[in-house]
């Protein structure tokens, strides 16, 4: 499941007034989020969360839902 808090981000950050994110959204489901907004969308979840993710963490995200596990680990004090 996807918190509505990253879900926020995600919109506010691509600037999009609605979009059904889900668990399984890629961003090439997702107008306007290409490499460049990605870039804005990590940076805003990790301000948004208080987070700094590693780069390899980053690059094993390919979902939303991915995002949210990697939240979820790192808020719990693990490693993803």
């Amino acid at each position: 499941m996807i918190s509505e808090r990253l879900k926020r981000v995600i919109l506010r950050e691509l600037e999009l007034e609605e979009f059904p994110l889900t668990a399984d959204t890629v961003a090439a489901d997702v107008p306007g989020w290409d490499s460049l907004s990605h870039v804005r969308v990590i940076d805003a979840v990790e301000a948004e969360f208080q987070l700094r993710f590693r780069s390899l963490e980053i690059l094993r995200v390919r979902s939303v839902g991915d995002l949210q596990r990697l939240i979820d680990a790192r808020q719990l004090g693990r490693t993803a």
